[in-house]
């Protein structure tokens, strides 16, 4: 599943990804979780958040497994509890992905994700450079088969695989400042360039030197959007 992963694997995004813990990112998800489940945490990267789940019980067994979200190692009806923090951005196929989620997930069985919406992300002050580099941004995020703002469409997306009682929250946070965001952006958009050919080079090229500019510009306020979904099987 680490193909198309417009972040990548690079130190930064994986400590970024690492510094995620349960008492925020599946807060919404906890009445969930039971003694005796069996939850499984699709795209758990480091498995921070994971741990924080699993720690919940004491009683709780831990497992890492590295497998295709659309070809699960579980049987039909097996699993209590899907949860998916920051993964259905990133997916080619999230139609084929929620069809082998429901497959898994037993009659009544629930299905927890949190998805980001970079189209209602909070920046303030909003510049021209801004603006630009995040446009690189999401040309990224696309061109390794995801969507920036799949936060916006997922709940459409569940209900066409066949979950019903469908509930979402919009809930923003502070995953990063103003200034660490536009020196990631840059990070991802420079190291993009040392593989880039037209036309994309010369897009991301300007996208770079945006980012650098917003990086040195000063300080400002960044929230992220994400949209909180409950569903049962």
């Amino acid at each position: 599943m680490l193909e198309g992963y417009a972040p990548g694997v690079a130190r930064n995004a994986v400590t970024k990804v690492a510094a995620r813990q349960a008492v925020e990112r599946a807060v919404f998800a906890q009445p969930l979780f039971a003694p005796g489940m069996w939850v499984v945490d699709v795209g758990c990267g480091p498995g921070s958040i994971t741990l924080g789940v699993g720690g919940e019980h004491a009683r709780s067994k831990v497992d890492f497994l590295t497998v295709d979200v659309c070809s699960l190692p579980f049987a039909t009806a097996s699993v209590d509890v899907v949860f998916a923090q920051a993964i259905f951005e990133h997916l080619t196929e999230p139609g084929a992905a929620l069809a082998e989620i429901r497959r898994v997930l037993k009659p009544g069985g629930a299905l927890a994700m949190s998805t980001s919406d970079w189209s209602r992300a909070r920046l303030r002050p909003k510049t021209a450079n801004v603006d630009a580099a995040l446009r690189g941004h999401y040309l990224l995020c696309r061109r390794a088969g995801g969507d920036p703002f799949a936060g916006r469409s997922i709940s459409a997306a569940v209900s066409a695989a066949g979950f019903t009682d469908v509930r979402t929250k919009t809930r923003y946070r502070a995953d990063a400042t103003y200034r660490s965001l536009a020196t990631y952006v840059e990070a991802r958009l420079i190291t993009a360039l040392e593989t880039a050919t037209t036309p994309d080079r010369d897009q991301l090229a300007s996208a770079a030197r945006s980012a650098w500019s917003w990086a040195r510009s000063g300080d400002g306020d960044f929230a992220q959007c994400w949209t909180e979904l409950l569903a049962t099987r």
